[in-house]
């Protein structure tokens, strides 16, 4: 079959690739898209049960570290078009283990970066290579104030410092080799299909179960989230649309204090679990605060909307009752994910 563009998309397993790769698979049945994801905990085959036998996509399994892997895959398919969201993304494990996300995260994109380099040559008409990154890179605001695509840089953990130097590197070879690039910098994601270390989901998992609610310090720690559909049609319209060299940011216009959130959860799960109203509240537990913890993330997405005329169709009242719902009618998935059962599933259907 011979497809209008054959795309990369790494880390398709995960998180917010999953629903991307889903995304793309159904609005352009003429696209060629090859999921590149090294399966790691957070990696979950499971997410694209729906679309995996469809014609017009292939999955392979390898670490965008390996140069030689690289290579290969870039020969076997001949991609014109990279979305690049393979990341360890978990703050706590990059303060347990800062070298799996130096690895990973730097070492990984420059091997990207190399291979896009390598095999696109001078000829780069056409092609795009997308790097996603993290509103994190800017370190933390005060009361007031938006995080723009002119923020400084002001990193504060070693997940928010690698993924800063990756963003480096990738306006690096566009500025000194000529890659056509593309950057976005989002704010927190969430929604179906998130790994349950991840606040909303570990909340709703333990609300389920009866088990104490962690909340790190006072409480007051902000995020602006955002409904992971949301996020994928903005990287669906970036990837198309947005002017080569440029960055934008991608926002859910919805800032929430984690304690705030973690009540509003509460109540949502009080009402579809038919709790007594309150009672979830009883298990809220405040724990010691993480270190370099940033104080308030918040996006200012004008320019997306101003260019390209993205905004988010999802509010966090309707997006939290959305996952929360999910979550309870999917306990299976969340109980294959956290034993690792998933990988005995990708034995049997890849081998």
């Amino acid at each position: 079959m011979n497809f209008k563009r054959t795309i990369l998309i790494t880390g398709g397993a995960g998180f917010i690739g999953s629903h991307l790769v889903q995304l793309l698979l159904k609005k352009y049945p003429d696209y060629h898209i090859v999921n590149l994801d090294k399966l790691t905990y957070a990696g979950n085959l499971e997410n694209l049960k729906e679309v995996e036998h469809l014609p017009n996509y292939s999955f392979e399994r390898g670490d965008i570290v390996d140069a030689d892997f690289l290579a290969g895959l870039f020969e076997k398919y001949q991609f014109d078009g990279i979305i690049h969201l393979a990341a360890e993304s978990h703050v706590d494990r990059s303060i347990s283990n800062p070298m799996s996300f130096i690895e990973t995260n730097i070492v990984g994109t420059v091997s990207l970066l190399n291979a896009a380099k390598h095999f696109w040559g001078d000829n780069f008409q056409e092609k795009i290579f997308y790097h996603v990154s993290t509103d994190e890179v800017y370190g933390s605001l005060g009361e007031e104030g938006f995080f723009t695509e002119t923020t400084s840089y002001d990193p504060r953990s070693p997940y928010s410092a690698s993924k800063a130097s990756s963003d480096h590197l990738v306006r690096a070879y566009y500025h000194t080799y000529g890659l056509p690039i593309l950057i976005s910098n989002c704010s927190n994601n969430y929604g179906p299909y998130q790994f349950p270390e991840k606040l909303i989901p570990l909340m709703i998992n333990n609300i389920n179960k009866d088990k104490a609610l962690p909340v790190y310090g006072d409480g007051k720690y902000t995020r602006d989230w955002l409904w992971v559909e949301d996020h994928a049609e903005a990287i669906d319209l970036i990837f198309h649309k947005g002017k080569i060299g440029q960055t934008y940011n991608i926002g859910g216009n919805n800032e929430w204090k984690n304690i705030d959130l973690v009540k509003a959860l509460c109540q949502i799960m009080d009402e579809l679990l038919g709790k007594e109203k309150g009672s979830s509240e009883q298990l809220i537990t405040f724990v010691k605060d993480r270190p370099g913890h940033d104080r308030r993330y918040a996006i200012d997405a004008s320019k997306l909307k101003n260019e390209l005329g993205w905004e988010p169709k999802i509010q966090a009242e309707e997006g939290l009752k959305m996952t929360a719902q999910w979550y309870l009618e999917n306990t299976d998935w969340l109980e294959r994910v956290t034993s690792g059962a998933y990988q005995d599933y990708y034995n049997e259907m890849y081998g």
